[in-house]
């Protein structure tokens, strides 16, 4: 069985595509024949040994899969065999095959295709989680999106449309904010063109943005921030930008505002139902036709280490996938 493999933690050229064994499935796990796995800006962390989880060497990168249940092990029913099904695994996704719990399965319908399914895991599944159970979004409030452009700042353009927002999509390009008018933002700020704070507020006729969706961090949190609207939440949800920012804590209490933390991964153990009915809505909105993940790039095996370092530089719009 082929896989991307990471044997000592460093950049992308590091990595390597090997012949492993297959796997097997153990007591309460089936085995999936991968059909698609996407990648997130964190794989380019978690091989620098640089983000919060810490992964067991070797590994592959790759933490949500798509794909066809081909083997169960002890106590899992044989119903489960040659059924569709998504699955966040952390990592192992980049790799022919892979033994997953059958409790981390969420059936994939037949109006979705793989690649899909693969695409909204991790950036869907941030997204309804951020706007939903963190921000509490409502129809007619605004949402800025820093980052609005990648993976999960295409996912809250279109969630926060369909929850009924008005959307200002925030990038650092005149090239990126196209991609985000087309994918359905109303409004497009290039905040290394102007003034983000300055542009929040006149766009929103000096009132101030209700809800921040904050995936880049670095200089830009901070005037986003003083562009919040009062009763306003800033979310917190990644520092793609690099640097963590010190906010002055003064702004909250001037603003009477919020600063929400993301944490999808770990909400995941604390709230796995609310995940499995957030996903079911995100797949029946995409075999409604009212959500389109974009996939920037389909990617083989032995070009994961390309679609990492595109990932890096901030290439990708939407989504990249590898597909085994």
């Amino acid at each position: 069985m082929r896989a991307v493999m990471c044997r000592e933690f460093g950049p992308p050229s590091s990595l390597t595509v090997e012949d492993i064994e297959p796997p097997v499935a153990g007591a309460g796990e089936v085995v999936v024949a991968i059909k698609t796995a996407g990648l997130n800006f964190y794989d380019t962390l978690i091989i620098r040994d640089r983000y919060q989880y810490k992964a067991p060497m070797p590994f592959s990168p790759g933490g949500e899969l798509a794909g066809v249940v081909t083997g169960v092990g002890a106590g899992v029913d044989d119903a489960w065999i040659g059924r569709r099904v998504i699955a966040y695994t952390k990592w192992n996704a980049c790799r022919e095959a892979v033994a997953v719990p059958v409790a981390d399965l969420i059936e994939l319908p037949d109006a979705v295709a793989y690649e899909l399914g693969a695409a909204i895991i991790v950036t869907y599944g941030t997204t309804i989680h951020a706007l939903k159970d963190r921000a509490g979004l409502k129809p007619g409030e605004t949402l800025a999106i820093l980052g609005a452009s990648g993976g999960v700042g295409q996912a809250a353009i279109e969630i926060g449309k369909l929850m009924g927002a008005r959307v200002i999509a925030c990038a650092s390009s005149d090239d990126k904010l196209a991609f985000c008018r087309q994918m359905g933002a109303d409004e497009a700020v290039n905040y290394d063109a102007v003034d983000l704070k300055a542009e929040l507020r006149r766009l929103t006729g000096g009132r101030g943005v209700d809800v921040i969706y904050d995936a880049v961090g670095d200089k830009y949190s901070e005037p986003a921030l003083r562009a919040s609207a009062w009763g306003g939440r800033h979310l917190v949800v990644g520092f793609a930008a690099g640097e963590i920012p010190k906010i002055p804590l003064n702004l909250l209490l001037l603003k009477g505002c919020d600063l929400r933390g993301v944490f999808w991964g770990e909400s995941l153990t604390h709230n796995p139902a609310g995940h499995v009915a957030n996903m079911k809505d995100c797949l029946q909105w995409i075999a409604d036709g009212k959500l389109t993940p974009h996939i920037h790039h389909r990617y083989t095996l032995d070009e994961t280490a390309v679609a990492l370092d595109a990932l890096a530089s901030r290439q990708v719009k939407g989504k990249a996938v590898v597909m085994p």
